[in-house]
Protein backbone atom coordinates (compact mmCIF):
# COMPACT_ATOMS: atom_id res chain seq x y z
CA UNK A 1 0.00 0.00 0.00
CA UNK A 2 1.27 3.49 -0.92
CA UNK A 3 2.76 5.08 2.22
CA UNK A 4 2.10 8.59 0.82
CA UNK A 5 -1.68 8.16 0.96
CA UNK A 6 -3.59 9.61 3.89
CA UNK A 7 -7.21 10.04 4.98
CA UNK A 8 -8.63 12.89 7.03
CA UNK A 9 -12.06 11.93 8.37
CA UNK A 10 -14.22 14.82 9.60
CA UNK A 11 -16.24 13.78 12.66
CA UNK A 12 -17.13 16.96 14.53
CA UNK A 13 -20.79 17.54 13.64
CA UNK A 14 -23.75 17.22 16.01
CA UNK A 15 -26.34 15.83 13.55
CA UNK A 16 -29.23 17.92 14.86
CA UNK A 17 -31.56 16.78 12.07
CA UNK A 18 -31.56 13.33 13.72
CA UNK A 19 -32.61 14.59 17.13
CA UNK A 20 -33.61 13.10 19.53
CA UNK A 21 -31.50 10.05 18.59
CA UNK A 22 -28.49 12.22 17.74
CA UNK A 23 -27.55 14.42 20.71
CA UNK A 24 -24.74 16.87 21.35
CA UNK A 25 -23.04 14.41 23.70
CA UNK A 26 -23.57 11.41 21.37
CA UNK A 27 -24.05 12.61 17.78
CA UNK A 28 -24.97 10.92 14.53
CA UNK A 29 -21.52 9.62 13.51
CA UNK A 30 -21.28 7.48 16.67
CA UNK A 31 -24.65 5.77 16.16
CA UNK A 32 -25.55 2.47 14.48
CA UNK A 33 -28.66 3.65 12.64
CA UNK A 34 -29.29 0.43 10.72
CA UNK A 35 -28.71 -2.11 13.49
CA UNK A 36 -25.75 -3.69 11.66
CA UNK A 37 -23.33 -3.72 14.60
CA UNK A 38 -21.22 -0.80 13.31
CA UNK A 39 -21.58 2.92 13.78
CA UNK A 40 -21.21 5.30 10.86
CA UNK A 41 -17.68 6.33 11.83
CA UNK A 42 -16.62 2.70 12.28
CA UNK A 43 -17.86 1.89 8.78
CA UNK A 44 -16.07 4.94 7.37
CA UNK A 45 -12.80 4.03 9.08
CA UNK A 46 -12.96 0.46 7.79
CA UNK A 47 -13.64 1.77 4.28
CA UNK A 48 -10.40 3.76 4.30
CA UNK A 49 -8.35 0.79 5.46
CA UNK A 50 -8.66 -0.30 1.81
CA UNK A 51 -6.92 2.91 0.72
CA UNK A 52 -4.45 3.94 3.43
CA UNK A 53 -2.20 2.37 6.00
CA UNK A 54 -3.88 2.36 9.45
CA UNK A 55 -1.34 4.85 10.79
CA UNK A 56 -2.20 7.23 7.92
CA UNK A 57 -5.85 7.66 8.88
CA UNK A 58 -6.56 10.79 10.93
CA UNK A 59 -9.81 11.83 12.61
CA UNK A 60 -10.64 15.49 13.16
CA UNK A 61 -13.36 16.05 15.74
CA UNK A 62 -14.49 18.28 18.56
CA UNK A 63 -12.39 17.67 21.66
CA UNK A 64 -15.50 16.57 23.59
CA UNK A 65 -15.69 13.48 21.35
CA UNK A 66 -12.10 12.32 21.83
CA UNK A 67 -13.09 9.57 24.27
CA UNK A 68 -15.86 8.38 21.94
CA UNK A 69 -13.34 8.16 19.08
CA UNK A 70 -10.98 6.09 21.24
CA UNK A 71 -13.83 3.84 22.35
CA UNK A 72 -15.20 3.18 18.87
CA UNK A 73 -11.85 3.18 17.01
CA UNK A 74 -9.45 1.55 19.51
CA UNK A 75 -6.66 1.19 16.93
CA UNK A 76 -6.43 4.95 16.38
CA UNK A 77 -3.42 6.48 18.14
CA UNK A 78 -3.54 9.72 20.11
CA UNK A 79 -1.59 11.58 17.41
CA UNK A 80 -4.18 10.51 14.84
CA UNK A 81 -6.97 12.37 16.65
CA UNK A 82 -7.13 16.08 15.83
CA UNK A 83 -9.16 17.58 18.67
CA UNK A 84 -10.78 20.91 17.81
CA UNK A 85 -11.40 23.19 20.80
CA UNK A 86 -14.48 24.74 19.14
CA UNK A 87 -16.59 24.40 16.00
CA UNK A 88 -15.24 26.51 13.15
CA UNK A 89 -16.61 24.75 10.03
CA UNK A 90 -14.56 22.75 7.50
CA UNK A 91 -11.85 25.15 6.29
CA UNK A 92 -10.00 25.38 9.65
CA UNK A 93 -10.12 21.63 10.29
CA UNK A 94 -8.78 20.93 6.78
CA UNK A 95 -6.05 23.55 7.21
CA UNK A 96 -5.11 21.96 10.54
CA UNK A 97 -5.11 18.43 9.17
CA UNK A 98 -3.26 19.31 5.98
CA UNK A 99 -0.42 21.11 7.73
CA UNK A 100 -0.10 18.46 10.43
CA UNK A 101 0.13 15.71 7.81
CA UNK A 102 2.55 17.78 5.70
CA UNK A 103 4.95 17.89 8.64
CA UNK A 104 4.85 14.09 8.79
CA UNK A 105 5.13 13.60 5.03
CA UNK A 106 5.57 16.49 2.56
CA UNK A 107 4.70 14.09 -0.29
CA UNK A 108 1.34 13.15 1.19
CA UNK A 109 -1.82 12.93 -0.89
CA UNK A 110 -4.93 13.25 1.26
CA UNK A 111 -8.57 12.27 0.87
CA UNK A 112 -10.86 14.35 3.08
CA UNK A 113 -14.27 12.84 3.81
CA UNK A 114 -17.15 13.10 6.28
CA UNK A 115 -17.52 10.36 8.89
CA UNK A 116 -21.28 9.91 8.57
CA UNK A 117 -22.00 9.01 4.94
CA UNK A 118 -22.96 5.59 3.63
CA UNK A 119 -21.54 3.85 0.56
CA UNK A 120 -23.34 0.88 -0.99
CA UNK A 121 -20.67 -0.10 -3.54
CA UNK A 122 -17.41 -0.22 -1.60
CA UNK A 123 -15.31 -1.41 -4.57
CA UNK A 124 -16.49 1.46 -6.80
CA UNK A 125 -15.79 3.95 -4.00
CA UNK A 126 -12.26 2.66 -3.44
CA UNK A 127 -11.59 2.72 -7.20
CA UNK A 128 -12.77 6.36 -7.47
CA UNK A 129 -10.61 7.45 -4.53
CA UNK A 130 -7.54 5.60 -5.78
CA UNK A 131 -7.92 7.05 -9.27
CA UNK A 132 -8.28 10.57 -7.85
CA UNK A 133 -5.23 10.10 -5.61
CA UNK A 134 -3.18 8.88 -8.57
CA UNK A 135 -4.10 12.06 -10.44
CA UNK A 136 -3.60 14.39 -7.45
CA UNK A 137 -0.17 12.91 -6.76
CA UNK A 138 1.16 14.33 -10.03
CA UNK A 139 -1.00 17.43 -10.53
CA UNK A 140 -1.38 20.80 -8.85
CA UNK A 141 -5.13 20.46 -8.58
CA UNK A 142 -7.99 20.09 -6.13
CA UNK A 143 -10.26 17.14 -6.91
CA UNK A 144 -13.74 16.48 -5.60
CA UNK A 145 -16.06 13.55 -6.21
CA UNK A 146 -19.39 14.37 -7.83
CA UNK A 147 -22.27 11.91 -7.60
CA UNK A 148 -24.32 11.35 -10.75
CA UNK A 149 -27.85 12.39 -9.73
CA UNK A 150 -30.84 10.11 -10.28
CA UNK A 151 -33.51 12.53 -9.06
CA UNK A 152 -33.98 16.30 -8.61
CA UNK A 153 -32.92 16.45 -4.96
CA UNK A 154 -33.13 19.78 -3.11
CA UNK A 155 -31.11 18.51 -0.15
CA UNK A 156 -27.71 18.51 -1.87
CA UNK A 157 -25.39 21.11 -3.33
CA UNK A 158 -24.54 20.70 -7.02
CA UNK A 159 -21.34 20.83 -9.08
CA UNK A 160 -21.46 21.84 -12.75
CA UNK A 161 -18.59 20.66 -14.95
CA UNK A 162 -17.40 21.30 -18.50
CA UNK A 163 -16.00 19.01 -21.18
CA UNK A 164 -12.39 20.03 -20.48
CA UNK A 165 -10.53 17.26 -18.66
CA UNK A 166 -7.32 17.17 -16.68
CA UNK A 167 -4.27 16.20 -18.73
CA UNK A 168 -3.73 12.44 -19.06
CA UNK A 169 -7.28 11.68 -17.89
CA UNK A 170 -10.52 11.22 -19.79
CA UNK A 171 -13.06 11.76 -17.03
CA UNK A 172 -11.66 14.18 -14.44
CA UNK A 173 -13.48 17.33 -15.55
CA UNK A 174 -12.84 20.98 -14.83
CA UNK A 175 -15.47 22.45 -12.50
CA UNK A 176 -17.53 25.36 -13.81
CA UNK A 177 -19.73 26.24 -10.83
CA UNK A 178 -20.77 25.20 -7.34
CA UNK A 179 -24.43 25.76 -6.40
CA UNK A 180 -25.92 25.58 -2.93
CA UNK A 181 -29.06 23.52 -2.30
CA UNK A 182 -31.51 24.58 -5.06
CA UNK A 183 -35.30 24.77 -5.13
CA UNK A 184 -37.16 21.96 -6.87
CA UNK A 185 -37.51 23.68 -10.24
CA UNK A 186 -33.80 24.45 -10.38
CA UNK A 187 -32.94 20.91 -9.29
CA UNK A 188 -35.09 19.57 -12.13
CA UNK A 189 -33.27 21.76 -14.64
CA UNK A 190 -29.90 20.56 -13.28
CA UNK A 191 -30.95 16.95 -13.78
CA UNK A 192 -32.15 17.60 -17.33
CA UNK A 193 -29.01 19.48 -18.38
CA UNK A 194 -26.80 16.46 -17.68
CA UNK A 195 -23.71 18.41 -16.60
CA UNK A 196 -24.51 18.70 -12.88
CA UNK A 197 -23.46 16.36 -10.09
CA UNK A 198 -24.28 16.15 -6.40
CA UNK A 199 -21.58 17.60 -4.16
CA UNK A 200 -20.52 14.73 -1.88
CA UNK A 201 -18.10 16.81 0.22
CA UNK A 202 -15.24 14.40 -0.53
CA UNK A 203 -11.95 15.99 -1.57
CA UNK A 204 -8.61 14.66 -2.82
CA UNK A 205 -5.39 16.67 -3.12
CA UNK A 206 -1.73 16.75 -2.28
CA UNK A 207 -0.78 18.61 0.88
CA UNK A 208 1.26 20.92 -1.33
CA UNK A 209 -1.74 21.79 -3.54
CA UNK A 210 -4.16 22.49 -0.68
CA UNK A 211 -1.64 24.49 1.32
CA UNK A 212 -0.90 26.66 -1.75
CA UNK A 213 -4.64 27.20 -2.18
CA UNK A 214 -5.01 28.14 1.48
CA UNK A 215 -2.20 30.66 1.09
CA UNK A 216 -3.86 32.18 -1.99
CA UNK A 217 -7.54 32.22 -0.99
CA UNK A 218 -7.47 32.18 2.83
CA UNK A 219 -4.15 33.87 3.61
CA UNK A 220 -5.02 34.76 7.21
CA UNK A 221 -5.97 31.16 7.99
CA UNK A 222 -2.86 29.88 6.22
CA UNK A 223 -0.71 32.19 8.33
CA UNK A 224 -2.40 31.06 11.55
CA UNK A 225 -1.86 27.34 10.95
CA UNK A 226 1.58 27.76 9.39
CA UNK A 227 2.64 29.08 12.76
CA UNK A 228 2.28 25.58 14.18
CA UNK A 229 4.88 23.80 12.06
CA UNK A 230 7.18 23.22 15.02
CA UNK A 231 4.23 22.23 17.26
CA UNK A 232 2.44 19.68 15.10
CA UNK A 233 2.94 16.07 16.19
CA UNK A 234 4.51 17.22 19.49
CA UNK A 235 3.25 17.78 23.03
CA UNK A 236 2.82 21.48 22.16
CA UNK A 237 0.19 20.83 19.48
CA UNK A 238 -2.85 21.05 21.76
CA UNK A 239 -1.85 24.43 23.19
CA UNK A 240 -1.09 25.82 19.75
CA UNK A 241 -4.41 24.64 18.30
CA UNK A 242 -6.35 26.03 21.26
CA UNK A 243 -4.94 29.46 20.50
CA UNK A 244 -5.17 29.12 16.71
CA UNK A 245 -8.88 28.30 16.68
CA UNK A 246 -9.71 31.43 18.63
CA UNK A 247 -8.23 33.44 15.75
CA UNK A 248 -10.01 31.52 12.94
CA UNK A 249 -13.03 32.67 11.01
CA UNK A 250 -15.94 30.25 10.70
CA UNK A 251 -15.92 29.28 7.02
CA UNK A 252 -16.46 26.18 4.89
CA UNK A 253 -13.84 24.81 2.52
CA UNK A 254 -16.39 25.11 -0.30
CA UNK A 255 -16.95 28.83 0.20
CA UNK A 256 -13.38 29.61 1.26
CA UNK A 257 -11.50 27.78 -1.50
CA UNK A 258 -13.42 25.47 -3.82
CA UNK A 259 -15.74 28.17 -5.22
CA UNK A 260 -12.80 30.53 -5.82
CA UNK A 261 -9.93 28.35 -7.06
CA UNK A 262 -9.34 27.86 -10.79
CA UNK A 263 -7.70 24.43 -10.45
CA UNK A 264 -10.73 22.49 -9.21
CA UNK A 265 -11.71 19.27 -10.99
CA UNK A 266 -14.44 16.69 -10.42
CA UNK A 267 -14.62 12.96 -11.03
CA UNK A 268 -18.22 11.95 -11.86
CA UNK A 269 -18.91 8.89 -9.72
CA UNK A 270 -21.50 6.25 -8.88
CA UNK A 271 -21.07 4.13 -5.77
CA UNK A 272 -24.39 4.16 -3.94
CA UNK A 273 -23.68 7.28 -1.91
CA UNK A 274 -25.91 8.91 0.69
CA UNK A 275 -24.98 11.66 3.12
CA UNK A 276 -27.68 10.46 5.54
CA UNK A 277 -28.72 14.06 6.04
CA UNK A 278 -32.32 13.39 7.02
CA UNK A 279 -34.63 10.73 8.40
CA UNK A 280 -35.89 10.47 4.81
CA UNK A 281 -32.47 9.20 3.74
CA UNK A 282 -32.50 6.61 6.55
CA UNK A 283 -36.00 5.57 5.48
CA UNK A 284 -34.91 5.28 1.85
CA UNK A 285 -32.04 2.91 2.71
CA UNK A 286 -33.73 0.85 5.43
CA UNK A 287 -35.53 -2.45 4.88
CA UNK A 288 -39.30 -2.00 4.74
CA UNK A 289 -42.31 -4.23 5.17
CA UNK A 290 -44.92 -4.79 2.46
CA UNK A 291 -46.71 -1.52 3.24
CA UNK A 292 -43.56 0.60 3.41
CA UNK A 293 -42.85 0.72 7.14
CA UNK A 294 -39.16 0.92 8.13
CA UNK A 295 -38.69 -0.14 11.75
CA UNK A 296 -35.25 -0.16 13.45
CA UNK A 297 -35.11 -2.28 15.57
CA UNK A 298 -38.30 -4.21 14.87
CA UNK A 299 -38.55 -6.76 17.72
CA UNK A 300 -41.19 -4.97 19.81
CA UNK A 301 -43.01 -2.69 17.38
CA UNK A 302 -46.54 -3.60 16.31
CA UNK A 303 -48.27 -1.86 13.41
CA UNK A 304 -52.03 -1.73 12.72
CA UNK A 305 -53.43 -0.02 9.64
CA UNK A 306 -50.17 1.95 9.35
CA UNK A 307 -47.96 2.47 6.33
CA UNK A 308 -44.85 4.28 5.10
CA UNK A 309 -43.68 5.10 8.62
CA UNK A 310 -40.10 5.49 9.86
CA UNK A 311 -39.78 4.08 13.39
CA UNK A 312 -36.59 4.17 15.46
CA UNK A 313 -37.04 3.29 19.13
CA UNK A 314 -35.05 1.55 21.89
CA UNK A 315 -34.96 -2.25 21.67
CA UNK A 316 -36.66 -2.72 25.03
CA UNK A 317 -39.56 -0.38 24.19
CA UNK A 318 -42.94 -1.84 23.18
CA UNK A 319 -44.48 0.47 20.58
CA UNK A 320 -47.89 0.10 18.93
CA UNK A 321 -48.92 2.27 15.98
CA UNK A 322 -52.57 2.40 14.93
CA UNK A 323 -53.81 4.25 11.86
CA UNK A 324 -50.60 6.16 11.18
CA UNK A 325 -49.42 6.84 7.65
CA UNK A 326 -46.25 8.63 6.52
CA UNK A 327 -45.00 9.47 10.00
CA UNK A 328 -41.61 9.54 11.72
CA UNK A 329 -41.65 8.06 15.23
CA UNK A 330 -38.34 8.21 17.10
CA UNK A 331 -37.49 7.93 20.78
CA UNK A 332 -34.22 8.23 22.66
CA UNK A 333 -33.23 9.18 26.21
CA UNK A 334 -36.77 9.89 27.43
CA UNK A 335 -37.59 12.07 24.45
CA UNK A 336 -40.24 11.11 21.90
CA UNK A 337 -40.66 12.81 18.53
CA UNK A 338 -43.65 12.17 16.26
CA UNK A 339 -43.92 14.17 13.07
CA UNK A 340 -45.12 13.82 9.50
CA UNK A 341 -42.39 12.62 7.15
CA UNK A 342 -43.18 15.51 4.81
CA UNK A 343 -42.49 18.01 7.61
CA UNK A 344 -39.21 16.67 9.00
CA UNK A 345 -37.40 19.80 7.81
CA UNK A 346 -38.91 21.40 10.93
CA UNK A 347 -36.83 19.22 13.27
CA UNK A 348 -34.00 21.77 13.42
CA UNK A 349 -36.49 24.45 14.49
CA UNK A 350 -37.98 22.09 17.05
CA UNK A 351 -34.52 21.48 18.52
CA UNK A 352 -34.00 25.25 18.80
CA UNK A 353 -37.36 25.65 20.57
CA UNK A 354 -36.61 22.78 22.98
CA UNK A 355 -33.25 24.34 23.80
CA UNK A 356 -34.84 27.75 24.38
CA UNK A 357 -37.45 26.29 26.74
CA UNK A 358 -35.49 23.59 28.59
CA UNK A 359 -31.84 24.53 28.07
CA UNK A 360 -29.42 21.79 27.06
CA UNK A 361 -31.14 19.06 29.12
CA UNK A 362 -32.74 17.34 26.12
CA UNK A 363 -30.26 18.44 23.43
Amino acid sequence: MNKNRYALIMAGGVGSRFWPVSRTEYPKQFIDFFGVGKTLIQSTYERFLNICLPENIFIVTNEIYTDLIKEQLPNIGDNQILAEPMMRNTAPCIAYGSMKIAELNPNAVVVVAPSDHTIANQAAFVAAIQKSMDVAENSDCLITLGIKPNRPDTGYGYIQYIDEVLAETDDVHKVKTFTEKPNLELAKSFLQSGDFLWNAGIFIWSVNAINKSLQKHLPDMHEIFSGGKTSYNTLNEKTFISNAYQLCTNISIDFGIMEKADNVFVLPSEFGWSDLGTWASIYEMAEKDYVGNAVIPSEQVMMYDSSNCMVNVPKEKLVILQGMHDYIVVESNNTLLICKRAEEQNVKNIVADVKAKFGGKFI
